[in-house]
């Protein structure tokens, strides 16, 4: 869940800049003057590009790789770090000098995947030198001031249509009681979307969007379970949860700590936890208070089997391109994000289903298969896999999971609740993993060589 405002840039963030410098030795006043000034642009050109990167939810490997690219064609071999939100570059033209040093925080990260492949292909006009830097400054100030390409209105029923998706994900059927709860669904998420969004108007942190966006879901599930009639109210429960459920975060987390960037991982897997905590909270408000008023909700009902696989299929497709422009992704690009989510989900039908293989490991396989597509047409395509990948994993996150583990423990079984939570952790990890080894069977198909690569510098040990 991301507030996208249109009204205002797309990045927002207090600057921070420190540019630290040490007299020159052997250059005149004005001479020295204009280098210096020259570099703290080029250096602040590649800060820019870093900042919208990380904006988006790129990983940090791949932030500090797109700024060192963009120094180079202006003569300057920058060294960039990022350290969670923390991006800061630096530069020193000889021993006897010292570094011209910028740094910046990153306070405001909204993914805007239109923005993200904007900021790319810019980054590879200039490693081709086709702007000077004064051009070069004009383009990138005009991607940053560019409004996500959806409309705030959009984004809501959006969230709506991919929470009540899901519903027809775990378990739906094509009758009466399946529309009902579809329709219950939407609504309900679309609510806590808008409910978030008011929380985030008034400047209310993040961590209280996620428990007010959780709540509605919960309360008409609770109510659709009073009313009897065979309504499934936990059906409602888990589709709200794949609409809150940060996978993307997840992916970039563990992204970082395969590549080697430890620090950062462990800072964004704790702001992991805290908004996975912010959801649980939202439905821990509710569900015991149904379970007083006499709420049946049965914990099965999400993991049965559908006898509508076709359905299924379909609901997936939704759920991924429904999720694709909450990132904000290219229009072009979202008939290729929803291929690609449908096949993830038919490659982890086939492997449950037909194979009988488990969850975990069938939804690392899938998320792996959909991975190396990605990257497999965004090179084709020349753009980034990124808004390829992020959109088809909707469908494999343990959203059913972390229902039942939740109820479990409302209903006073803690054995029960912490196996489901657990598994639910594994397969949120197999599914990160997945990610990262499509991606390196890419490079190796690619025959990309290691050395060209700052994490396996970075992670050699022998």
């Amino acid at each position: 869940m991301t507030r996208h405002p249109t009204s205002t840039p797309p990045v927002r963030h207090r600057r921070l800049h420190r540019l630290r410098t040490r007299p020159l030795k052997d250059i005149g006043p004005r001479e020295g003057v204009a280098a210096g000034r020259r570099t703290a642009w080029v250096l602040g050109l590649a800060l820019d590009v870093g900042e919208l990167l990380l904006a988006d939810g790129q990983g940090t490997e791949d932030v500090e790789a797109a700024m060192r690219t963009v120094a180079r064609p202006f003569g300057l071999d920058g060294e960039p770090q990022v350290t969670f939100t923390m991006i800061a570059i630096s530069h020193r033209r000889s021993e006897d000098e010292g570094a011209t040093v910028l740094d910046r925080t990153v306070w405001r990260r909204a993914p805007n995947y239109t923005r993200l492949s904007a900021t790319y292909t810019f980054v590879a006009q200039v490693a081709e030198g086709r702007f000077d830097l004064e051009h070069a400054r004009r383009r990138l100030a005009a991607i940053r001031r560019r409004h996500p390409p959806y409309p705030s209105w959009l984004i809501s029923l959006v969230a709506g249509t991919l929470a009540a998706s899901a519903t027809l994900l775990v378990g739906g059927s094509a009758d009466a009681k399946a529309v009902m709860t579809f329709a219950a669904a939407f609504v309900a998420s679309f609510i806590g979307d808008r409910l978030a969004g008011v929380f985030y108007d008034r400047g209310i942190p993040e961590f209280y969007q996620y428990v007010i966006a959780a709540a509605p879901a919960s309360v008409v599930g609770v109510v659709l379970a009073l009313a009897g009639a065979g309504l499934r109210g936990s059906q409602v429960i888990t589709g709200g949860l794949f609409a809150l459920l940060p996978g993307r975060a997840l992916v970039a987390a563990v992204q970082d700590g395969l590549t080697g960037f430890y620090l950062t991982a462990a800072a964004r897997l704790v702001e992991l936890l805290y908004l996975i905590t912010g959801v649980i909270l939202g439905v821990l408000a509710i569900l015991p208070l149904g379970e007083l008023l006499g709420a049946h909700l049965r914990p099965e009902d999400p993991l049965e089997r559908s006898s509508a696989p076709g359905l299924q299929l379909l609901a997936a497709a939704g759920l991924s391109i429904s999720l694709a422009v909450l990132l904000q992704t290219p229009r072009y690009t979202l008939p290729f994000v929803t291929l690609n989510g449908a096949a993830a989900w038919t490659v982890f039908g086939v492997l449950t289903r037909q194979l009988d293989m488990s969850a975990i490991a069938a939804t690392g396989i899938a998320a792996a298969t959909a991975s190396l597509f990605a990257h497999t047409l965004s090179r084709q395509q020349k753009l980034q896999p990124l808004p390829h990948i992020s959109a088809a994993l909707g469908p494999l996150l343990p959203g059913a999971l972390t229902y039942t583990g939740v109820l479990a423990f409302i209903q006073g079984r803690p054995a029960d609740g912490l196996g489901d939570l657990s598994r639910a952790a594994a397969i949120a990890l197999a599914l990160a993993i997945g990610v990262s080894i499509g991606g390196e069977l890419t490079r190796q198909l690619r025959r990309v060589p290691s050395l060209h690569r700052l994490a396996a510098e970075r992670t050699r040990s022998y």
